[in-house]
């Protein structure tokens, strides 16, 4: 999975960092880090959180075997 946020767009409502605090979390008042790519194991929080985003700022992709690094 693949994460990315329009950080132009992010206005640091944080209802992500609430949801899935593992994947985001603002450092200051308005400043969002994330995690590009975290571990499957957390897909339903960080589409919950992607969801709960009030201007739509996160978008989820998912990775194919290839792009993670698995052998053919």
């Amino acid at each position: 999975m693949r994460i990315v946020v329009d950080l132009n767009r992010c206005q640091g409502y944080a209802q992500c960092v609430y949801l899935a605090h593992e994947t985001f979390k603002l450092t200051g008042p308005e400043a969002l880090t994330y995690e590009p790519n975290p571990d499957d194991a957390r897909r339903l929080q960080v589409q919950r959180a992607a969801a709960a985003c009030p201007v739509r700022a996160i978008m989820i992709d998912r990775l194919d075997d290839a792009e993670r690094g698995a052998p053919s």
